[in-house]
């Protein structure tokens, strides 16, 4: 398939999927419950950070670690007791435990006890002329776990580009957080992120369907992947190749939907 023709392919499946009715069949719908900016970052990340396995399960977790925080997430970040942590004891969603819930919310207590958005904990690293942000997703590990009492089984749940990990859910939850357009299924609320600086989540569909397309020739699926991914999707949009996301992850999870490289 030559250029042109992915091209036609990826805007298709772009309008396709980037509609309202994605945000129902997506960990996405999680933090269209709320209109709080901070109840949407803090709600957001719980959602991307549980986003594996079935995406039924996906949003039934997420809820409830929302209901423990009386769906007001924020508030209860800054607000609750120490007796009120009793009732995530026991949590348990693939590997992610509830040691590591602790810890986020107390990253998240520490965090917005001095800082008005979690989007600060991701450009203290980035400059506006960084070409994309590598920068800001290893600022933002480090940072995360600057706490003295963090728990290092917890690190793998928020990983670095340092380590070649595709970060996969970190850069999902950056496209939700940085890009806005009349679809509304991502919120657009952080500013200081250009949707072009944004890399591409890298999950199987993803990459099954990127390869078939050959935009993907790297054998692994690493942190150079998502960087080769995202450069050729430039190539089609250079001021936000990660709208393409709906394109290549539609197509993998769309049993009806076909393309041939």
């Amino acid at each position: 398939m030559n250029k042109n023709k992915i091209f036609d392919l990826l805007e298709q499946k772009y309008k396709e999927y980037n509609k309202p009715f994605f945000i129902d069949n997506d960990p996405v719908q999680i933090p269209h419950r709320f209109s709080k900016k901070q109840d949407i970052e803090i709600a957001g990340f719980i959602a991307a950070t549980l986003s594996w396995g079935q995406r039924v399960t996906i949003v039934k977790n997420t809820n409830r670690i929302l209901e423990w925080m009386d769906e007001s997430p924020h508030d209860f970040i800054l607000n609750h007791k120490d007796k009120d942590l009793k009732r995530f004891l026991g949590f348990v969603h693939r590997t992610f435990n509830d040691t590591d819930l602790l810890y986020f919310i107390e990253f998240f207590r520490w965090f917005y006890s001095g800082h008005d958005s979690l989007e600060e904990a991701f450009t203290r690293s980035l400059t506006k002329k960084a070409p994309h942000i590598e920068s800001a997703l290893v600022g933002f590990q480090e940072i995360f776990f600057s706490l003295e009492d963090h728990p290092l089984r917890t690190k793998k749940h928020v990983p670095s580009p340092i380590r070649k990990s595709t970060c996969k859910r970190l850069n999902m939850y950056l496209r939700w957080m940085v890009r806005k357009d009349k679809a509304g299924v991502d919120f657009g609320i952080w500013k200081n992120i250009k949707p072009a600086q944004l890399l591409m989540p890298l999950d199987v569909h993803v990459d099954r369907h990127a390869r078939r397309l050959g935009l993907i020739t790297r054998k692994q699926s690493d942190w150079q992947t998502v960087l080769e991914l995202t450069d050729n999707l430039r190539g089609f949009d250079p001021n936000d190749p990660v709208k393409y996301d709906f394109a290549l992850f539609g197509m993998g999870v769309d049993p009806s939907s076909k393309s041939k490289a």
